[in-house]
């Protein structure tokens, strides 16, 4: 050990043998003094980020090819072997360094780490450790079974994601069919799904009764680092969604079935031009895609572009959809690396730019918060990671003029963008609710759970969509969301950035420069502040009260009156 570097070279994450002995070097390093105290944490960030990243590898393996027994093996390996030994390990850790003289040295200069600090001892239990390792495989089966359903459309096998892309073709009755078609195909697999997350909820009510807590959604708050709101605040966002955004949505479907001529606007309407015109697929290749971003990312910024083309260069991007590949998208940060990962299932429409957008945004809030010398400072709540990214998707379309040169196209895409901005802001809202009552009620049936969902449902779903005739579709709507298996509770972040994000729009709307700025600045800060005061310094107000989101759906429809 010397003093700038704690691992070796070479060192490289086998099993937990080759990581033991530095843990018990951490383990013997006095904690009396503020040097002391930076070295242990100094050495101890360099071994966080090199398991982390390890970690990160193997899901990542993972998820490019669900098919792959070895990666499946190597991930399974890791997280039965060597992360219940991490935990209980770090835990220990975290123990010293709080029994020790230098604690109060680090709790004045790292407030928002000592906070995280205490409440990682405060909620750790050993009995939890296997629970956990049996979890986190099992969350890995949604994938696993989502990636292999095959939607066969005229003699042509689709993923989901490509068989979805299809519902945007004009011709009703085609798109009815693959509507259905893909309806089928998810009802098939719905009941397995409902099983897999019956086994979830049951692990995970055990992990919150060991922890102290009388139901899983409680544990979670506290767990997910929800100390800047409350439950109550979630229900109120609930209740505003429902008031200020629901008629704002309820007006465009109207104007959606209207502008169609249909008497009854189906759910194989929603994603068809109202126009009928072909639907936007300006992206030929996955490498189109990426340099289409590169360079929307240069005008915005050129830092953000040279960031992006390093990640392409070096082969950190895996965009098309295709079996056997896990379904959704993601940006995973390798802190080790100073890179990202981005994940995606692309099919060539003007959406898969929207998430390349969405992704890149978590690209640079990772780029820019990598300076800091703890890992504290990078774990950063979704409140504040979702926000850069649903920013970027707004910043970026002030300027989608240099991918879409068809003014029509742009006005048209600029419209889709908002609408479904607004839309997911229900969806989410369902979601969470939705979550709400699964835990709180962990004895439920599988039909009381799909009873639940219905209800809640159709609280945010607009009333002008006819559901008849596909209700199964509605009933396992929930089934869509990959967090519910995933990662629980880790949703409602995206409503609130959602609203955060049409605040940062507004103001680059206003100001583009001193808006980057204060952007860029909320980027480095990393988890420095709390969330209200990253929000500040992003120019914008951390609130989801109904006052504020009524403001905010009066500027939106304002701009979607414009287009």
């Amino acid at each position: 050990m010397n003093k700038t570097t704690f691992l070796p070279q070479d060192f490289q994450i086998i099993d937990w043998s080759s990581l033991e002995p530095f843990i018990i070097d951490l383990d013997k390093m006095p904690l009396n003094s503020e040097d002391e105290l930076n070295l242990f944490l100094a050495f101890k960030t360099e071994l966080e980020m090199a398991i982390d990243e390890e970690q990160a590898w193997r899901y990542i393996r993972c998820n490019v090819d669900t098919r792959n027994e070895e990666a499946k093996n190597a991930f399974e390996f890791f997280i039965d072997e060597i992360d219940p030994n991490v935990e209980s390990w770090f835990n220990k850790l975290n123990k010293k360094l709080i029994d020790s003289p230098a604690f109060s040295i680090f709790e004045k200069k790292h407030i928002i780490p000592a906070r995280l600090l205490k409440k990682s001892i405060e909620i750790f239990r050993e009995e939890n450790l296997p629970i956990f390792a049996e979890m986190q495989k099992q969350e890995q089966e949604f994938g696993a079974i989502i990636s292999e359903i095959k939607v066969e459309i005229k003699d042509k096998e689709y993923t989901l994601q490509q068989a979805a892309e299809l519902l945007k073709e004009n011709d009703r009755t085609f798109r009815e069919f693959v509507f259905r078609s893909i309806s089928e195909k998810r009802v098939e697999k719905s009941e397995t799904l409902n099983n897999l997350l019956s086994e979830l909820l049951r692990k995970r009510y055990n992990v919150a009764i060991n922890a102290g807590y009388k139901n899983f959604r409680d544990y979670q708050h506290f767990n997910l680092g929800r100390f800047d709101y409350t439950v109550d605040d979630i229900y109120s966002f609930h209740d505003a969604i429902a008031s200020e955004v629901n008629p704002v949505i309820d007006d465009i479907m109207l104007n959606r079935k209207e502008s169609l001529k249909v008497d009854k606007l189906k759910p194989w309407d929603l994603q068809v031009d109202v126009e009928g015109k072909e639907p936007l697929r300006p992206f030929p290749t996955t490498e189109v895609l990426a340099q289409k971003a590169i360079g929307c990312f240069k005008v915005v910024d050129p830092d953000f572009a040279e960031i992006f083309s390093v990640l392409d260069k070096e082969k950190l991007l895996d965009l098309e959809s295709r079996f056997g590949k896990a379904p959704g998208g993601f940006n995973y940060p390798l802190y080790k690396s100073n890179r990202s990962f981005i994940f995606m299932n692309a099919t060539g429409s003007m959406s898969d730019f929207e998430t390349l957008m969405h992704e890149g945004g978590h690209a640079f809030h990772a780029h820019y918060y990598n300076h800091w010398p703890l890992i504290d400072y990078k774990n950063i709540p979704s409140e504040v990671a979702e926000l850069a990214s649903m920013s970027m998707e707004l910043i970026s379309m002030e300027h989608w003029d240099n991918v879409l040169t068809n003014s029509a196209e742009l006005k048209r895409a600029k419209r889709k963008q908002l609408e479904d901005s607004l839309i997911v802001l229900a969806w989410i809202a369902a979601v969470d609710k939705f979550q709400h009552w699964l835990y709180k009620n962990p004895e439920h049936t599988h039909h009381e759970r799909n009873l639940a969902w219905t209800n809640i449902y159709k609280e945010y779903s607009s009333p002008t969509i006819d559901w008849e005739g596909v209700e199964e579709s509605f009933v396992f709507a929930w089934q869509r969301q990959l967090h519910i298996f995933e990662m629980p509770f880790y949703y409602i972040e995206y409503g609130f950035a959602q609203l955060g994000a049409f605040a940062i729009w507004r103001n680059y709307r206003q100001n583009p420069k001193n808006t980057l700025e204060k952007y860029k600045n909320m980027l480095k800060l990393g988890y420095s502040r709390s969330l209200p005061e990253l929000y500040k310094e992003a120019g914008i107000e951390f609130s989801f009260t109904t006052e504020y989101i009524a403001k905010l759906m009066r500027f939106v429809r304002d701009e979607l009156n414009k287009l």
